[in-house]
């Protein structure tokens, strides 16, 4: 049975734009800018070319075009002013559009040239902090509303993923020029968001260290082995969807008995982080609210 979402209420809409289902209804009403399928009971739904055009509609209108002339425009014109608008400025939020249309079409080739538009004006770095993670950050938000399918985001993520592989692969040839400490990646069990801690493996080899990449559901006793091939390890665990809330501390006590001395550290970064109680673990831990304090914070 085919469930990828292929039709939009308004609330989705809302969601995918950023535009507020009443304003959605005074455009369409006042200005004709949309028309919606309706069902037997009269309730508004869209196709992907309604959802297309709304995004191009809303950058357009985030540059200054008064809803009342593009209302105007012929179809074809849209897509032209939004080419020019982009083709003449780096526009971080076209990019997050087009990257959500090119999840909610499974369009490779989009998201491709999308990316392969922002590399050429921005570094990577840029590319990440600016449009990755606010796009990151909303993909959470459309799949806590049901707009976007386990399909849509596993595709957008996979992209994404191989875009990191690839900066990561161009440092993993070169001699670490840091040698005091090693960088221990992991994510507890079950945790399945690796997206972050991939990204702090690139920065870390960025700034020379030698790391270890462990990735997702890694067992605390497993990490232990580590301490019998390097005297010096920051474990660094990113913790978005799991351990549990009733779990963190337990987790964070386990990591502590098992694995802290005075030449280990524990870092702890992700969402989770906000229900590690600090003050009974403050010795021994450091607990960071973003990505870029840690990166900061790695000397």
């Amino acid at each position: 049975m085919n469930n990828i979402k292929n039709i939009f209420s308004i609330k989705d809409l809302e969601n995918l734009s950023g535009i507020k289902a009443h304003t959605i209804r005074i455009w369409e009403k006042r200005y004709n800018i949309l028309e919606p399928m309706r069902t037997d009971t009269n309730i508004r739904y869209y196709d992907l070319a309604s959802l297309q055009k709304l995004l191009n509609i809303t950058l357009l209108h985030d540059h200054g075009y008064k809803i009342s002339k593009i209302a105007t425009y012929p179809p074809e014109t849209i897509p032209k002013l939004v080419q020019d608008i982009t083709s003449n400025i780096n526009s971080q939020n076209h990019a997050i559009s087009a990257f959500k249309m090119a999840m909610m079409n499974f369009d490779q080739e989009l998201f491709l040239n999308t990316y392969n538009w922002l590399i050429a004006e921005k570094s990577f770095k840029e590319i990440f902090y600016q449009v990755f993670i606010p796009l990151m950050t909303e993909l959470g938000i459309l799949w806590q509303t049901d707009t976007i399918t386990p399909a849509h985001e596993h595709f957008i993520s996979y992209l994404i993923r191989q875009k990191i592989l690839i900066q990561i692969e161009k440092l993993q040839g070169l001699k670490p020029s840091n040698n005091d400490k090693v960088f221990v990646l992991s994510l507890p069990m079950n945790e399945i968001h690796e997206l972050g801690l991939m990204y702090l493996n690139y920065e870390t080899l960025l700034k020379g260290y030698k790391t270890i990449y462990l990735g997702a559901s890694m067992p605390i006793e497993n990490l232990m082995d580590l301490k019998k091939h390097f005297d010096s390890i920051i474990f660094i665990s990113y913790l978005t969807i799991k351990p549990d809330i009733d779990s963190v501390n337990d987790y964070v006590s386990q990591m502590i008995q098992e694995l802290w001395d005075e030449s280990t550290q524990l870092w702890y970064i992700g969402s989770k982080v906000e229900y590690i109680s600090s003050d009974e673990f403050s010795d021994k831990i450091q607990v960071f609210n973003s990505i870029s304090q840690l990166v900061d914070h790695i000397e």
